[in-house]
């Protein structure tokens, strides 16, 4: 087949160390590519991947001026290939898509990878699209299990599991990591007072959040637990430093504040053989094997108690479970399947 996959121009793809949707993105084209299908990626210019590049976009992003401009970008792009491709698979902008919304012999798949789904602009898409799109969601979360305008399936995130090892076995006294961004919603906050109320060590890493957002909190709620033994915070990190630092972990802690579409940390500790323990929000529950490959918990003291069942884990099938469900072979495998039956 071929195939055009747009992504949006903040983050190269692959990225350094922040960017999960480019991430996956990575190990499609890649994934693809193996397979024999011609891709083609329209995305940030400084993107090295094994396929056909098209760059656009150029900082800052923001504004209104800018962000149309690289609408119009993407959409030319699409419409001269619209004859050159079989499928248009979009990690972007749905209104990216508007040149070739109309074009109903050429299937379209729009992806979404956040919380908030824009109603509106789905159904003026399917009005234009009809059967022509499709779309999917990281989980069911994302959208709900009806979704209230076109045709929706979910196709989960995943990671590289190359990338990372099984760690069997850690030490009785291996430390809890959290790993993600530093806002409130993260609950960064919470996995400190679980690590405090069950003695363990506990190790940081991620991006500081947006000043407009975090209000000062890894000042007020980070910066005061550090002392740089039982609490360390490590900044972010590339692959090389995760792996050793997910894989030498009795846990990752994900005691998240909000409807999290899917967290990729997740998938990546469970590649390491690394159970999670995380709050029953957003896509946890449908990642998590409660009591299988982590626990889920609705409070902090629910975590407290599930840390204390960290024993009960086996590290190896978390990654077996991983390998199953979240490996990019498997990601991979759901898109193709779905290029082929658009194309029918």
């Amino acid at each position: 087949m071929r195939i055009a996959i747009t992504a949006d121009p903040y983050i190269p793809v692959p990225p350094q160390i922040y960017g999960g949707i480019e991430r996956v993105v990575d190990f499609l084209v890649r994934g693809l590519v193996d397979h024999g299908h011609e891709v083609t990626l329209i995305a940030h210019p400084d993107s090295r991947v094994a396929a056909r590049l098209i760059p656009y976009g150029r900082p800052p992003h923001h504004g209104s001026i800018r962000r149309l401009s690289e609408l119009c970008q993407v959409g030319s792009a699409l419409w001269a290939e619209r004859s050159r491709v079989d499928v248009v698979h979009s990690f972007g902008r749905l209104a990216a898509l508007l040149p070739v919304l109309p074009l109903r012999r050429l299937p379209k798949i729009q992806t979404y990878q956040r919380d908030a789904v824009p109603w509106r602009s789905v159904a003026t898409a399917v009005r234009l699209a009809g059967d022509s799109i499709r779309f999917t969601g990281c989980s069911t979360s994302v959208y709900g299990s009806s979704a209230r305008r076109g045709r929706w399936q979910t196709v989960f995130n995943g990671v590289d599991v190359a990338k990372y090892t099984c760690v069997a076995t850690v030490p009785d006294d291996a430390p809890l990591v959290f790993l993600g961004r530093l806002d409130p919603i993260k609950g960064a906050h919470h996995a400190i007072a679980i690590a405090a109320a069950v003695g363990r060590r506990l190790v940081i890493a991620g991006n500081r959040g947006n000043a407009a957002t975090s209000d000062g909190y890894f000042e007020r709620a980070i910066v005061p637990h550090l002392d740089g033994d039982r609490v360390r915070y490590i900044g972010p990190v590339d692959d090389a430093v995760k792996d050793q630092l997910l894989g030498s972990a009795a846990a990752l802690l994900m005691p998240v504040e909000w409807e999290e579409p899917f967290g990729i940390v997740t998938v990546e500790a469970m590649a390491c053989g690394t159970p999670v323990v995380g709050f029953h929000r957003g896509a946890l529950p449908e990642i998590i094997r409660d009591g299988s490959t982590g626990f889920l918990c609705r409070t902090v003291e629910q975590a407290v108690g599930a840390v204390g069942r960290l024993g009960l884990i086996d590290r190896r099938r978390v990654r077996a479970e991983c390998e199953r469900r979240f490996s990019a072979a498997a990601i991979v495998a759901a898109y193709e399947q779905l290029y082929e039956a658009m194309r029918t």
